[in-house]
């Protein structure tokens, strides 16, 4: 299975969509990408998914990638006793850590850490922005709030401060548990929520220890400040646009997603577009225009996959949206000026060999009418790299680790397959070509351009570019 497509597509798991035939059918209609969602279900429904996951994998012959999402430090109200209460503007209400349930005139804050950053003149932004209030007074129990607008807080609703770095730990007792079980169960790749500071990544990174490729999900403010720094700790990065909508002003969120995916292209870090893309489909068999132009404008800017949510986990049409998706980014792939457009987003190479290598590979194919491109890659690394030269001819990344495949599912524009390292020079050369003409990726006699780097199997930079002929029939 050939998708006709360079951006990927990451679909999450839910009620809607963990049984193993809707599973299959994303991964045929469009799915690269099965995001579990640890803020929801059990470990014993995300074991189920992933098993759906690997048939699917089994069935459609192509790897797909797990993508584990940790929870994190979500910040909350604590309870009302009934539920909820009603608020108006200039009304004031007090948070404080008694676990008695709230009323009108109090309620809980089950969080020590957040009281130390609200300091009047604060402002704290609730159940994602719909209820803001102002701090007006703190004591050594509790602090005083104005509602500035809103008009209902309700059990267990998040809690933000905009621009704030909360001392919380990056990963919670909870989180510990979810990614222990991850890792039993195989992921390919871990996300961390609310990443805040290099050292967040960091520390994901010695609990995992190459068993999986680790993410950074970019969803608060502080982040921004040391995003170079939490992109060097990364194998990908996720721009999630909704709980970085609730701290960053509307008009804030598109320049700060411009300026994630251009510092992750940059390094080559693969860039997930998250949240909201197809919002409507949660309920609607069709987006909205608005909602087509998202999704067209992250694949003009170069993303590496984008991402549904609710559209997929619990919506009405799980597989129309999968499959509209697909079919948006495929148009837009075909529009004349998207290559150059995607292409003003392209840094200069780093001046190191391999990277020399890429630049000949990509410049080669563009004027060597060449067909396809094959990478040869043991940990992903060069395959990886010429992925984020975006060349437009298809790119077959052929590695001897299934692991390695699985992660290379998210990279823009990769078909990555399983294949045996080569003995020799003429091995190679034979492998590249007979798949790449058994995948339809080049035609009889179709030159075929392929980077790898001897001796083979060993992990290293490429150090070979050849060109060759798809056998002619």
């Amino acid at each position: 299975m050939i998708r006709n497509r360079r951006a990927r597509i990451v679909a999450t798991l839910g009620p809607a969509s963990r049984d193993p035939a809707m599973v299959e059918a994303l991964a045929r209609a469009s799915v690269d990408v099965f995001r579990l969602n640890f803020s929801h279900g059990t470990h014993e429904d995300h074991a189920a998914a992933l098993a759906a996951v690997r048939a699917a994998e089994l069935a459609t012959g192509r790897p797909l990638a797990a993508l584990a999402d940790l929870q994190g430090p979500k910040l909350r109200l604590g309870k009302f006793v009934n539920g909820k209460i009603a608020v108006a503007p200039k009304q004031r209400l007090r948070l404080d850590q008694d676990p008695t349930p709230g009323d009108e005139s109090r309620v809980c804050v089950p969080h020590p850490e957040l009281f130390a950053a609200m300091t009047p003149g604060v402002t704290l932004l609730v159940d994602d922005g719909k209820v803001r209030l102002r701090v007006v007074e703190t004591d050594a129990k509790g602090v005083m709030v104005e509602v500035v607008q809103g008009q209902e807080l309700s059990d267990r609703k998040g809690v933000a401060l905009p621009g704030a770095v909360i001392p919380l730990a990056a990963l919670t007792a909870k989180d510990r548990q979810d990614l222990a079980f991850a890792l039993r169960i195989g992921v390919d790749w871990v996300a961390l929520s609310f990443v805040q500071r290099p050292a967040d990544m960091a520390e994901l990174r010695q609990l995992v220890q190459g068993r999986a490729a680790v993410m950074a999900k970019i969803e608060k403010p502080a982040a921004l400040t040391q995003l170079d720094e939490i992109l060097d700790l990364c194998d990908g990065v996720m721009i999630a646009r909704g709980d970085l909508g609730v701290e960053l002003e509307p008009e804030e969120v598109p320049p700060a997603q411009k300026t994630i995916l251009r510092a992750a292209r940059r390094r080559g870090v693969p860039v997930i577009v998250a949240t909201q893309m197809l919002e409507s489909m949660t309920h609607s068999a069709t987006p909205t225009r608005a909602e087509a132009s998202d999704v067209a404008n992250a694949v003009y800017e170069g993303a590496d996959a984008l991402m549904l949510s609710a559209e997929t986990a619990s919506g009405d049409y799980p597989l129309e949206a999968a499959s509209i998706m697909s079919r948006i980014i495929a148009r837009v792939e075909q529009d004349p000026r998207w290559p150059e457009l995607m292409g003003a987003e392209r840094d200069a190479l780093e001046d190191e060999d391999v990277d020399a290598l890429v630049a000949a590979a990509r410049a080669a194919a563009e004027r060597a009418s060449v067909a396809c491109l094959v990478a040869f890659t043991t940990t992903g690394g060069t395959a990886r790299r010429l992925a984020r030269e975006r060349a437009l001819q298809p790119v077959l990344a052929l590695t001897p680790h299934l692991a390695v495949a699985r992660r290379l599912a998210l990279v823009w524009g990769l078909e990555p397959r399983v294949g045996a390292n080569p003995a020799s020079l003429e091995d190679m050369t034979d492998e590249a070509v007979d798949l790449a003409a058994r995948l339809g990726l080049a035609g009889s006699g179709e030159r075929v351009l392929i980077l790898a780097g001897t001796p083979f199997g060993a992990p290293g930079a490429a150090n070979l570019l050849r060109l060759a002929h798809a056998p002619r029939i």
